[in-house]
C-alpha cells in the first residue's frame, strides 16, 4: 500500500504545472482556520501538511527534549488505538503519516487517498488531539531517544555542534540540543508530555499547506473536523537569541585520528531584503560544492579535507552563517588558516563576475528542483506562509536572484563576512591549534 502512495505521489507531481505557474489558493475555513491549496483533481490522493511554530523551543525550563519525546509518541497510540493498532489502521488506509520536530517547529505530515480521506483525517484528528502517552510506549520511545544522545556522546560532529551552539546562544534554548541530555530525558514523566503537547498544539502557532484532490470548499471542512478543537493559544514563543560567539579558537579534546571543526559568526536573517545577496554570496564561498572557493582552496589545491561547507541558518530567533571541515590532527591547523584567509579576502574583495554569474545560475536552476512532489509542495508552502512571504513567491522568487548585482554582493560581503568575529570550535587532537578563550 505504501508503494501505492509513492506511486501516486510520482504521478501527481507529473502533472503539476511547472513551478512558476503552481496555482495558490488562500483557503479560510467556516472556523478560521487558513491554509494554501493547491487543487489537482485529476488524481485521487491529497498531501497535507501542517506546522506548528515554536517546536521544541518550547520546552520548558528543566524539561529539555520533552517536546522531541512527545512528537515520537503520536504515532505510538491515540484514543481507543494502542501503539500496534494505530500502526495497522494507518496501514490498512493506505495512508502516511510523518511527525518531526525541531528547534523551531512540530510538523505533521499527511499523505492519503481521496476514497479514504475522511477515515484517514480522523486517525491523524485522534493522533494530535488524544495522544494516549501509554506509559509503556513513553519507556520504549525514551530509550530509542537515550540511546542517540549516548551515540552523540562518542561523535565527533555531535560534540562540535553542541559546543559551538552553547558558546554561541547563551541561556536560549538554541544553546542546547532539542532532543534534551541524558539527565533531562530520563526524568521525563507522562505529565510533561501532556505539558508539552499544550505548549505546542495550538491555534496561534498553526500553518497549513494541501496539495492534491479536494476543493476549497472540502478543504474547509478538513480542517475544522481535524483541528477545530484545538485551544487558541500556546505556550509563549521565546525571545530573539543573542549571538554571543567572539572570534577565535576552542578546542575539544577527543581521541580521534582526524579532527573536525564548526565554524560561525553572525549571520543574517531571511526576511532581510539582502538576503538573497548573501545567498549568491555563500554560494561562491562555501555551498557551491567543487565550485566553491573554500573547495578549490581547502581540498583541490592542498588536499587537506574531502569536503568543507558553508551555510546560511537563519533560524526563527537568531541568525548565523556557519561551516564545517575535517581535516587529519596533522593538518586542519593549516586548514582552518585558509579558510580564515578565504573568509577575509571574500570580506575584502568581493566575487568575481564569473563567480557570480554561476552562483545565480545555480541558485535559480536548482530551485525547481525542490519541487519534487506533493508532500514537498505543501511543506515549501507552509515554510512561505512561516516566513510571511507572499502567495506568489513561487513565481516571483528566481526574479529576485536575478536582480542580485555585483554591487549587492560586494557591500554584503564587507558587511556580513566577519573574519575576526569568526570562530572554530575544533574537536580532536589537532596539533599547532590551541584554544583562545577558556572552554
Amino acid at each position: 500500500m505504501l508503494r501505492l502512495i509513492a506511486a501516486l505521489t510520482i504521478t501527481l507531481f507529473a502533472t503539476l504545472p511547472a513551478r512558476a505557474e503552481v496555482e495558490i489558493t488562500e483557503v479560510t475555513s467556516p472556523g478560521g482556520i487558513t491554509a494554501w491549496l493547491v487543487e489537482e483533481p485529476s488524481i485521487p490522493f491529497m498531501a497535507l501538511e501542517l506546522r506548528f511554530r515554536g517546536g521544541a523551543s518550547l520546552d520548558a525550563p528543566g524539561k529539555r527534549g520533552a517536546t522531541n519525546l512527545m512528537t515520537g509518541l503520536l504515532e505510538e497510540g491515540a484514543a481507543d488505538l494502542d501503539a500496534r493498532g494505530f500502526a495497522r489502521a494507518l496501514e490498512s488506509l493506505a495512508a502516511s503519516f510523518d511527525y518531526d520536530v525541531s528547534d523551531d517547529a512540530l510538523s505533521v505530515s499527511a499523505r492519503f487517498l481521496t476514497e479514504n480521506r475522511d477515515d484517514a483525517v480522523e486517525l491523524l484528528r485522534t493522533s494530535i488531539l488524544e495522544p494516549t502517552f501509554d506509559q509503556v510506549a513513553l519507556d520504549r520511545v525514551r530509550g530509542q531517544v537515550l540511546t542517540g544522545l549516548r551515540s552523540d556522546s562518542t561523535d565527533p560532529d555531535e560534540i562540535a555542534r553542541a559546543a559551538f551552539d552553547k558558546m554561541a546562544y547563551g541561556d536560549h534554548p538554541y544553546a542546547t540540543n532539542y532532543r534534551g541530555t541524558l539527565e533531562s530525558v530520563e526524568v521525563l514523566t507522562r505529565e510533561d508530555m501532556v505539558d508539552a503537547h499544550r505548549a505546542v498544539f495550538a491555534k496561534d502557532r498553526l500553518y497549513v499547506g494541501a496539495v492534491g484532490d479536494i476543493t476549497p470548499e472540502e478543504l474547509g471542512a478538513l480542517l475544522d473536523d481535524l483541528l477545530g478543537a484545538l485551544p487558541e493559544q500556546g505556550a509563549p514563543q521565546p525571545g530573539p537569541a543573542e549571538i554571543l560567539i567572539e572570534g577565535g579558537t576552542t578546542v575539544v579534546p577527543f581521541d580521534t585520528p582526524q579532527s573536525v571543526a564548526i565554524f560561525g559568526q553572525a549571520g543574517i536573517e531571511q526576511d532581510d531584503p539582502d538576503f538573497f545577496a548573501a545567498r549568491v554570496l555563500n554560494q561562491v564561498l562555501g555551498a557551491g560544492g567543487f565550485e566553491s572557493r573554500l573547495m578549490t582552496e581547502v581540498r583541490e589545491k592542498r588536499g587537506l579535507t574531502y569536503g568543507v561547507y558553508s551555510f546560511l541558518v537563519p533560524m526563527d530567533h537568531a541568525a548565523t552563517l556557519q561551516g564545517q571541515v575535517a581535516s587529519s590532527n596533522e593538518t586542519v591547523a593549516e586548514a582552518v588558516s585558509v579558510i580564515r584567509d578565504e573568509w577575509a579576502r571574500a570580506a575584502a574583495e568581493g566575487v568575481t563576475e564569473e563567480e557570480l554569474e554561476a552562483a545565480k545560475r545555480y541558485v535559480t536552476g536548482a530551485y525547481p528542483l525542490r519541487f519534487d512532489g506533493n508532500a514537498q509542495i505543501a511543506r515549501i508552502m507552509v515554510g512561505m506562509q512561516m516566513l510571511g512571504l507572499p502567495i506568489d513567491y513561487i513565481a516571483t522568487r528566481n526574479d529576485k536572484v536575478e536582480a542580485v548585482t555585483m554591487e549587492d554582493v560586494q557591500r554584503v560581503a564587507a558587511q556580513l563576512l566577519d573574519p575576526e568575529g569568526l570562530h572554530f570550535v575544533v574537536v580532536g587532537q589537532p596539533e599547532g591549534l590551541e584554544s583562545t578563550v577558556a572552554n
